[in-house]
Parts: structure tokens; C-alpha cells; sequence
């Protein structure tokens, strides 16, 4: 380890090739660069990285390969004034590593000011009290593994919290529970199997860290949108807790889950890191080159901008960040075989100079990219700065969360006041959002809940948010929850209650399973899993948290859902409705209670919560993916959001004339017992419920 060869400045990270291993880091402003060699008990070994080219100081050390820990110190200006914060006091992180080992231990030395006076140096070193980066072997066999590619009108995506999802499993091996190794154990598998699903989509594994305030209240990052390395996966979750092996942990889960024909979906955080504002600790880039990778404000060089809401925002403007982003998403693809990403609050990825442009450079790069561009991407839509909220503004390669969609879907079945045409639209794929950009209906990524809010059984258990747990005077988390607790707030034995909060939940399943776009489940959500009202359980690495396996729940009724669309391509179209023709000649019509085609006054009532959709499945314009045209059955939909049941008439004429219920919200057991009805036959609908018939031949 006492030699040290010029090496290469591409690529940058630690690279081995067999015999060593050679070292690259950016960084503008450096005077110098160590690298620091540690071994097991923590010794420290320092060798100057002998050669920059093009601002990348670099340098090859032979018999340096796996399992070798190391970090860096930068030495170069401290002038916060002009936004530069280099100290060779403390140990540095490299934004390229790959694997990391240990955890931080929050000690005034991660600082670069003594807490009792900001504008006092800390010398001191952080080595102690920081996790170091490890050498990783690349290797691994993948076997004959290969990405599913299901198409976006196929997909059902399953968002899940690696820990969180198996932690509580008893089917899984204690020691893999709340790891990769858990995920993708068989029983895991099987079940999102049994539910059709065809894609998680992981909340983030880049290694991230918890705040230093979280920690300080006895609490953690457990969401894990705080990340400080972009090309490791998170370490807490590896089974085996060997130095580097969460990267193959990691590989053979996707292996595992690309053979059950599952697509991993990773959320990315590339808009900000875990080093918050100036205040914050110096463990990467603040101390490699603070003002290539943050935006700093132009009056005053000492502060950040943050649109990110987490104190600061990865500079999009600089082309060295910039690479590290498209080099850790290719690296995602390449070597670890992930399918696609979302992006966390992906509007602030689009600001150029303040407002977001959808021409910025960050999305002409995907655009271009031959790696990047052919996986899924998913934005975000919005960030928490003005203007940021930009849902059917991202370009044509992009699909996004639907916020609308939640939105409206939550207010019509709580029976909020003319709700019913914004309804009809987001069941049919929000044309009004993504028509205009050349866009299909599955550019709409359809959710109720996701890990950000209310889990569906609070949705339709609380009014009120109750986040006391998170120690902030429960003054964190959102008030615009658009929930409705059906009559009491939270827990309650009585049996009225438990059976309209069923209902509701069913309702909320069967709308996003049979609406136009992507349906996406949150984790648990199948098995009514509850937070006890708590709507932003960021913070809550526990059995509040974690997936309850005691109760199924609507496993079976998610499972007949999932069939029901795979089965019939009417719910699943890969181009809008055209609405054009007349009655059942049209590809859909809107119906009254009474059998009706609705008028423009039907629209505007906004006092309506039914309606009926028929939804022609002989004229599906598109072919399939063999150039076939494709024919499926005709669906009627019947929807009552109302406080009173009503009485449906079916249509007559052309629509059809015998009818077979295949879905019940208000008795999906007995759906099967039912008896086959006729044109003009009346339909009773309970209150707060929605039925499904299948035109019968």
C-alpha cells in the first residue's frame, strides 16, 4: 500500500481490475487529495493521489482489491463566503463508491464549525465517527437473467419498503427479514405473485443516513430519502452484514425477481443529499467541491437553495453533477439490472436557473442516453419550491404520479361537491393531462396512498392526521389529507363503521385497478396495514411502520382485480378513448342512473355521485403488440359515491341485452350467486359502492 502508480482518471470511483485498484475523484478546487487506507481496527494509511487531469485527481495502488475500506481528505480553500468548504480534517466519503460499511456516528468532528461558535473552525478529525467506503468485486453471475420489459399497460406496481415490507414475516427466516435477501425469499415472491403484481417499485437503497436532529430524538431516517452515496446499496439492509456483500445481496434479489417475471423500480433521490444546509456535517461533496455540486445562492455563497425542502439541492447546472447522476443511473442498469426509476421531487432536477424547464439539461441527457432512455422513468412531478408542481408537464419519455388522480379519487368517495366530470376523467386516463405531449394513458401512474401520507386503512379511518410519535408537536406532516374517518376517528369495534371502512376501501382498490394508466399499490395496503393516523412515518423505523402479516385483508379481492385487468385489455388501453360514435357504437359512454346518455346538466350537477361508464371492448382501436386487432368483452361500470343507495337501469338497445355481475364492492363474496340480469332490468347499488357487469353474448 506504499506505492501509489499515476492510474486513470476514467472511471472515477474505485475500479479493481484483478491485481489493484485504481482511485478517481473530481474535484475542482483541490490544492491536493489523499486517499486513506484503512485497515480492520482502523488504522489510517495516507497517499496523495499523484495525478488531475481535467479535475479529476487519480491514482492506481497495486494489491489494493476487495474488501479494502477507504475515504479521502481534500485539501483546498475553506472560504465559505465564496461557497468553498474543504478540510482535510475530515474524512470524505467518495461519491462513486459503490459499497460502505459502518455508520455514522454523530460527533461534533463531522462538523466544520464548533457548535458553540459557527464561525469557529473544527479541526478535529471525523475518521472515527464516519463509515468508509469499501473496494467491491464487480463479478457476479447472473446467469441467463434478463429485464422482463413488461409494457407500462400491462403493469401493476407494488411500492414497498425493503426493510418495512418483510421485517414482520413469519415465513421468512429470521435472519433475511427486512433485507434484499428477505424480498426475495419465495414466499414473498409468491405473494406479490398472488396479486398480480409486476413491478416494485423500492423506496430508496442508496445508502443514506439518518439526521443528525432525528437521532438526537431517539428516531431514524427510515424512508431513506437522504442519501449519501449514489452507487451503493443501503447496507443495513444485507442479510449477511459482511463488508460489501449487500452488493451482491442485492444482484441476486433482482435475479430472483426478474425470474418470477417482476421488474425492480429503485426511487431515486438525485435532488438532494444528506449533508443538508450550511449548518450541516462535511462527509462527501461539501467538503470535495461544495460549489460544483450544490446550488448556492448567488448573493451570498454561504447559503444554499433549497427545493428540496431538506436543506440543499444538488447543482443540475454543473456538468460534473450531472455526471454522476447518469453515471450511477447507468450503473443501476448495467451492473445491477434494475428496471427503471423514479425520481423523488423531480422538478427540482429541472431548474435551470429558478423555474423549471422542461428542456433542462438533466432530461436532455435521458433523452439522448442509449442506456437510460429504454428503461422506466418516473417523475415525481413537483418539488417544494415555486412553481414545482408541474403534474402533465414532463416530457413524452416520462410517465409520472398522478397527484390529480389521488386527489380526485380520494374527494369523489368521501362525496366531496362536484367532483364527478374531474372523476370520469382520471378513470379514463387523464387525457386532459397527457393528450396534448403525444402521450398514452399509461403515462398516468394511477395511486390512492403511497408511503407519503395516510396507508388506505387510515384513509378511511381518520379525519385528522396524529403524528405525535415523530416528537414534532404533530406539526409535521400534511393537513390535506382528503380522508374521511366514516363516522368515528380511528380505532372503533362498532360493526356499522367496520363494514362501510371495508367498503371504502374496496371502492378506492376497485377504482384504481379498473382506471385507465398504472396502478400502483403501496406495501400493505392489501392487508388494511395502519399507522395509527400518523401520515408522515418517515422517522419511524418500527412496527408502525413495518408490514403486519396477521391479517390478509383484501389479499383476494386485490388478487381478482389484478386478474380482472390482466384478463380483459378494455381496462388497460394503450390509447385514450375517443368518446366519438353514439351510445354503444362509441368506445365509452357515460350513463345515468336511469339508463340514460348523460348530458352536459348531468355533468354540471354537482350534487351526483353516480354514474355509469360502458366500456366497449369491440372497439379498441389499438393492435396488440403482434399487430392483431384486438376484441374484448364490453364492461359496464356502475358507481354510486352517494350516502343513499340507488337504483341503476340498465341499458337497453345496442349496449346488450343479458348482463352477469363479475365485481360487488358492497358483497364482492357473493358476486358468484348473483343472477344474471337483463336490458332495462333495475339494479339496486347500496350507498358508497360500484359494481362491475360483463356483457354476455
Amino acid at each position: 500500500m506504499r506505492e501509489v502508480w499515476p492510474g486513470d482518471p476514467y472511471p472515477l470511483g474505485a475500479t479493481w481490475d484483478g491485481t489493484g485498484t485504481n482511485f478517481a475523484l473530481f474535484s475542482e478546487v483541490a490544492r491536493r487529495v489523499e486517499l486513506c487506507l484503512f485497515d480492520a481496527d482502523g488504522t489510517e494509511v495516507r497517499r496523495e493521489l499523484p495525478e488531475v487531469d481535467g479535475f479529476v485527481w487519480h491514482g492506481y495502488v497495486p494489491g489494493v482489491g476487495p474488501g479494502q475500506r477507504y475515504g479521502y481528505r481534500v485539501h483546498g480553500p475553506f472560504d465559505p463566503r465564496e461557497g468553498h468548504r474543504c478540510n482535510p480534517a475530515k474524512l470524505l466519503l467518495d461519491p462513486y463508491g459503490k459499497a460502505m460499511e459502518g455508520e455514522v456516528r454523530w460527533h461534533e468532528s463531522l462538523f466544520s464549525y464548533r457548535f458553540a461558535d459557527p464561525d469557529a473552525p473544527n479541526e478535529d478529525d471525523s475518521a472515527p465517527h464516519m463509515p468508509k467506503n469499501v473496494v467491491i468485486n464487480p463479478f457476479f453471475d447472473w446467469g441467463d437473467d434478463r429485464p422482463p420489459r413488461v409494457p407500462y399497460h400491462e403493469s401493476v406496481i407494488y411500492e414497498a419498503h425493503v426493510k418495512g415490507l418483510t421485517r414482520l414475516h413469519p415465513g421468512i427466516p429470521e435472519e433475511q427479514r427486512g433485507t434484499y435477501a428477505g424480498l426475495a425469499h419465495p414466499v414473498m415472491v409468491d405473494h406479490l405473485l398472488d396479486l398480480g403484481v409486476t413491478a416494485v417499485e423500492l423506496m430508496p437503497v442508496h445508502q443514506s443516513i439518518p439526521e443528525h436532529a432525528l437521532v438526537a430524538r431517539g428516531l431514524s431516517n427510515y424512508w431513506g430519502y437522504n442519501t449519501i452515496g449514489f452507487l451503493a446499496p443501503h447496507n443495513a439492509y444485507s442479510s449477511s452484514g459482511q463488508s460489501g456483500e449487500q452488493v451482491l445481496e442485492f444482484k441476486a434479489m433482482v435475479r430472483a425477481l426478474h425470474a418470477a417475471g417482476i421488474e425492480v423500480i429503485l426511487d431515486v433521490v438525485y435532488n438532494h443529499t444528506a449533508e443538508g444546509d450550511h449548518l450541516g456535517p462535511t462527509l462527501s461533496f461539501r467538503g470535495i467541491d461544495n460549489a460544483s455540486y450544490y446550488r448556492l445562492r448567488d448573493d451570498d455563497k454561504r447559503y444554499h437553495l433549497d427545493y428540496t425542502g431538506c436543506g440543499n439541492s444538488l447543482n443540475v447546472r454543473n456538468p460534473h453533477a450531472l455526471q454522476l447522476i447518469m453515471d450511477s443511473l447507468r450503473y443501476w442498469i448495467l451492473e445491477m439490472h434494475v428496471d427503471g426509476f423514479r425520481f423523488d421531487l423531480a422538478s427540482a432536477l429541472a431548474r435551470e436557473l429558478h423555474d423549471v424547464d422542461r428542456l433542462a439539461a438533466f432530461f436532455d441527457l435521458v433523452q439522448q442516453d442509449p442506456v437510460v432512455s429504454q428503461v422506466k422513468l418516473i417523475a415525481e412531478p413537483w418539488d417544494v419550491g415555486e412553481g414545482g408542481y408541474q403534474v402533465g408537464n414532463f416530457p413524452p419519455l416520462w410517465t409520472e404520479w398522478n397527484g390529480k388522480y389521488r386527489d380526485t379519487v380520494r374527494d369523489f368517495w368521501r362525496g366531496s361537491y362536484a367532483t364527478m366530470p374531474e372523476f370520469a376523467s382520471r378513470l379514463t386516463g387523464s387525457s386532459d393531462l397527457y393528450e396534448h405531449s403525444s402521450r398514452r394513458p399509461f403515462a398516468s401512474i394511477n395511486f390512492v396512498t403511497c408511503h407519503d401520507g395516510f396507508t388506505l386503512q387510515d384513509l378511511v379511518s381518520y379525519d385528522h392526521k396524529h403524528n405525535d410519535a415523530n416528537g414534532e408537536a404533530n406539526r409535521d406532516g400534511t393537513d390535506d389529507n382528503r380522508s374521511w374517518n366514516c363516522g368515528f376517528e380511528g380505532v372503533t369495534r362498532d360493526p356499522a363503521v367496520l363494514a362501510l371502512r371495508a367498503r371504502q376501501r374496496r371502492n378506492f382498490l376497485a377504482t384504481l385497478f379498473l382506471s385507465q394508466g398504472v396502478p400502483m399499490l403501496s406495501h400493505g395496503d392489501e392487508m388494511g396495514r395502519t399507522q395509527r393516523g400518523n401520515n408522515n412515518a418517515y422517522c419511524q423505523d418500527n412496527e408502525l411502520a413495518w408490514v403486519h402479516w396477521d391479517d390478509y385483508g383484501d389479499v383476494e379481492f386485490v388478487s381478482m382485480l389484478s386478474r380482472l385487468r390482466h384478463d380483459h385489455p378494455v381496462f388497460r388501453r394503450r390509447r385514450f378513448f375517443t368518446g366519438r360514435g353514439t351510445g354503444a357504437a362509441a368506445d365509452i359512454a357515460w350513463l345515468t342512473p336511469a339508463g340514460e346518455t348523460m348530458t352536459d346538466h348531468d355533468w354540471n350537477a354537482g350534487y351526483a355521485k353516480s354514474l355509469g361508464a360502458f366500456l366497449n371492448g369491440e372497439a379498441i382501436t389499438e393492435p396488440d403488440q403482434r399487430g392483431r386487432r384486438v376484441r374484448d368483452d364490453s364492461f359496464l361500470l356502475l358507481v354510486n359515491a352517494g350516502s343513499e343507495a340507488v337504483e341503476f337501469t340498465l341499458p337497453g338497445g345496442d349496449y346488450g341485452e343479458r348482463w352477469e355481475f363479475v365485481l360487488d364492492t358492497a358483497d364482492p363474496g357473493a358476486v358468484g350467486e348473483r343472477p344474471r340480469v337483463k336490458a332495462r332490468d333495475v339494479v339496486p347499488l347500496p350507498d358508497r359502492s360500484l359494481a362491475v357487469l360483463r356483457r354476455l353474448p
